[in-house]
């Protein structure tokens, strides 16, 4: 199959990442209980990934990287553990459900939650950020490269701006880490939510949560820890605070192979294989009749491109392309509505196309006949 979905998970992963995972199991025990030589090994392991995590995103402390199950996790706890009732946050047009869906549960328990209008593409500027801000906010939350059309926000100029404010900034990389650039320092980014199986090319089942030093969050998930086991109380030790239950230790054995992978090839080499390839896509799918296109061209974009089939419905494209064609994309509204409200496309969603390091410019062609011959 010519997979072109690597927005939701990359695929295939390297073959150091395989070999990572399936090793681990050798040792692959729980970390912090105990003090024998397999919880040892399995403990450095953990290190291990917070480590180079942290040299990707430039974090001088690893100790305040937490691990979940995935970015949406990671969110929620940044979004759950930061905000009180009465207090004011400020998002994005172009956020994925992880964060909408948490600020609007909070909206109900007396949160005042303002989603900026942006641009076309939902992305907003620097300048209507600090606008929108109010006496009592709490916390601005940008996503930093929209799933849906690529395009990237400013965020280095957003935070250094938030700084200057005193307002904390948590942002969404799930789609931009491994591909753009992130400095966390540089950039004034006081949070930091991250997917492990996307453009870190690591296994599903892995994420993570970056917290500068003096943000204290209250814990979403409460129990063993490993230590101060008989506290009422979680420790106040981090990461152990937030981490609690067994860790996936080969999840984060496959992560670490996967951060050393990005490094290795380097961020900006991955972003213009990508970019490249979606030029060409782009420029050839102009030319077709009967498409619509979903592709700025005024921002720093990620490998994602969306664009509508004239006749067809965005998800019936997308079941075409599998069962006739052997491409995988996706169709519909991929977890981002407040986007679509902004592209106008809610009601039919879009076809997405999103690449990574391993596609090629011969399954761009691939899928180019295929659209084409949708059409005739």
């Amino acid at each position: 199959m010519i997979y072109l979905d690597q927005a939701a998970t990359s695929f295939p992963k390297p073959k150091e990442v395989r070999e990572a995972v399936a090793g681990s199991f050798q040792w692959a025990v729980n970390p912090g209980r105990g003090s024998h030589r397999l919880v040892q090994q399995a403990e450095a392991q953990v290190m291990h990934a917070r480590k180079l995590v942290a040299k990707l995103f430039s974090i001088r402390n690893p100790e305040r990287i937490l691990f979940f199950l995935n970015a949406t996790q990671a969110i929620n706890q940044a979004i759950k553990g930061w905000v009180r009732p009465g207090d004011h946050v400020v998002a994005s047009g172009m956020e994925h459900n992880a964060v909408r869906r948490p600020l609007l549960f909070l909206a109900r328990q007396g949160v005042q939650v303002t989603f900026l209008q942006g641009d076309r593409w939902g992305v907003p500027t620097a300048t209507e950020v600090v606008n929108a801000l109010r006496p009592h906010t709490r916390l601005v939350v940008i996503n930093h490269a929209s799933n849906v059309t690529g395009a990237a926000a400013d965020v280095g100029e957003i935070g250094r701006r938030l700084k200057a404010a005193g307002v904390p900034l948590l942002v969404d990389a799930a789609q931009s880490a491994g591909v753009l650039p992130v400095d966390v320092e540089a950039m004034g980014i006081d949070m930091l939510a991250f997917a492990g199986h996307k453009g870190l090319y690591g296994p599903p089942g892995v994420g993570g949560l970056y917290v500068r030093e003096g943000i204290d969050l209250t814990p979403l998930v409460h129990g063993g820890t490993g230590m101060a086991s008989a506290e009422p109380d979680q420790p106040l030790v981090w990461p152990d605070r937030y981490e609690s239950g067994t860790l996936n230790v080969p999840g984060l054995a496959g992560l670490a192979a996967g951060v050393e992978f990005v490094l290795g090839q380097g961020v900006e080499a991955i972003a213009r294989h990508e970019r490249e390839l979606l030029a060409h896509l782009q420029r050839e799918l102009a030319k077709i009749p009967g498409i619509t296109l979903f592709t700025p061209a005024e921002h720093t974009r990620v490998g994602v491109l969306s664009f509508l089939v004239e006749g067809y419905d965005s998800e019936e494209v997308a079941i075409l392309l599998a069962e006739h064609f052997n491409i995988a994309v996706r169709g519909g509204l991929h977890c981002a509505p407040l986007a679509h409200e902004r592209l106008g496309t809610l009601a039919t969603g879009t076809v997405r196309v999103s690449v990574g390091l391993f596609n090629n410019h011969a399954e761009i062609e691939q899928l180019l006949a295929a659209v084409r011959e949708l059409l005739a």
